[in-house]
């Protein structure tokens, strides 16, 4: 599954904007070719990895002006590259622009990212956010990756549809079933579900049912604490905490149409923009395929509300992409000079505008995308969470065993064979 789709074909803006951004980083490139000495020819020679798909085109566009409006540093675009083979090798690239996960996390847990906490760009990420890579893994001492976009995800909503029905947003658990049956009874389906593709059930409907329902970090950190003690019996575990948030999800799940389990994501793009629903748990990524069929259907979002108190509404969050410069990179202060460039405030508004994403810093412009405008409040006061369903380790088949659960799996069973995996994993060590 991509981290995210792109929502617009916009590409950087032109190269006055691009001289600007760059006089803030251009000191610190001529500071490094004076202490390269005069033995020195030619820029700094230094490869940089972006591997999400949509984005390529953007950043093959924003590499080629920053080479051309200085020549103390050459970047290289790598679209390619196996990350894994590369740290093995000695060999990484020497400026890496990731969707964040536990994939990457293990390369932080073992020293293998250098520490960035000098950079005056630290400083200004948000500290709520900063806690988001935390969350998967840490280095004493280091702050090694720094977040540059986070995706929001909750409940895309047709807006003509709840207008025409006298339907408000939704802000408590009662208020969504009432939702829910009043579309029904007008003969319109509520959700639009694809469970054919396992990734958009577990990050839609799990997540969002799941995330706004527990404490998402405080329950994987009591899970990574019990280890080979999770069990039936222990004081947290996915058949215990869980149970009554997959309860909620299977009753959600049963206001979808007919033949989900048949349907799959490039399904529901089409559908929902030909209105075959009233709502779609998808991220931002499918706004940009829905408006490939129906460029003028207006959208929303709001969280999914699952107890019946407004203020525990959050949104699911994943950090879309983040910046890190590898202990072993060919030469560190060049790489610095290229993550400080990419760090400008207008550069990374400019991402994120085109990309539908959220800014990761204190000085961050806020969205204004109609589409994705409801949840700015939430991301504004940090009530987010990261989807529960990427906290587990990829070598458990956790959207498999969401999707059994939607298709008419034994819960209990399935949470049970989830807590025998985490203790199983958790004793190899």
């Amino acid at each position: 599954m991509p981290a995210s789709r792109p929502a617009t074909g916009r590409r950087p803006r032109r190269r006055t904007r691009i001289a600007v951004a760059l006089a803030g980083v251009l000191a610190t490139t001529l500071a490094m070719s004076a202490c390269a000495g005069p033995g020195s020819t030619g820029p700094a020679e230094i490869t940089f990895h972006m591997s999400k798909p949509e984005a390529i085109p953007y950043f093959r566009d924003l590499v080629r002006q920053f080479n051309s409006e200085q020549s103390d540093v050459r970047v290289t675009l790598d679209t390619a590259s196996n990350l894994s083979a590369g740290f093995l090798r000695g060999n990484p690239p020497d400026v890496g622009l990731l969707n964040y996960n536990m994939e990457m996390a293990r390369f932080m847990e073992r020293g293998a990212l250098s520490d960035l906490s000098d950079m005056p760009e630290a400083d200004r990420i948000r500290p709520d956010v900063q806690e988001l890579v935390d969350q998967y893994a840490t280095y004493p001492g280091r702050t090694s990756v720094l977040p540059y976009s986070v995706a929001a995800a909750s409940v895309i909503y047709n807006v003509a549809m709840f207008e025409e029905q006298g339907l408000e947003v939704p802000k408590t658990w009662d208020e969504f079933v009432e939702v829910c049956e009043t579309l029904e009874a007008a003969g319109i389906t509520p959700i639009y579900s694809t469970y054919k593709d396992p990734w958009t059930v577990g990050q839609g409907l799990f997540d969002y049912t799941v995330g706004g329902s527990i404490d998402v970090a405080g329950f994987y950190e009591q899970m990574n604490e019990l280890g080979t003690e999770v069990g039936p019996d222990s004081p947290v575990s996915f058949q215990k905490t869980l149970a009554e948030p997959v309860e909620r999800m299977l009753q959600i799940a049963d206001y979808s149409q007919p033949g989900a389990e048949s349907r799959g994501y490039g399904d529901g793009n089409v559908a929902f923009a030909n209105e075959e629903a009233a709502m779609y748990f998808q991220g931002p990524w499918a706004l940009g395929e829905i408006a490939k069929t129906n460029p003028d259907l207006e959208l929303g979002t709001f969280p999914l509300p699952v107890t019946d108190d407004p203020d525990d509404l959050e949104v699911r969050v994943n950090l879309d992409l983040a910046l890190w410069i590898p202990e072993s990179g060919t030469d560190q202060e060049a790489a610095r000079t290229f993550v400080s460039y990419l760090m400008q405030k207008d550069v990374m508004d400019d991402y994120n505008a085109a990309f539908l994403g959220f800014g990761t810093t204190t000085d961050a412009a806020p969205v204004t995308d109609e589409r994705i405008i409801g949840m700015q409040e939430y991301y504004d006061d940090g009530r987010f969470y990261q989807g529960p369903s990427r906290a587990i380790p990829l070598t458990i088949p956790t959207d498999n065993y969401i999707q059994s659960m939607v298709t008419g799996g034994d819960p209990q069973r399935i949470l049970a064979t989830l807590d025998a995996d985490w203790a199983r994993l958790a004793l190899r060590g």
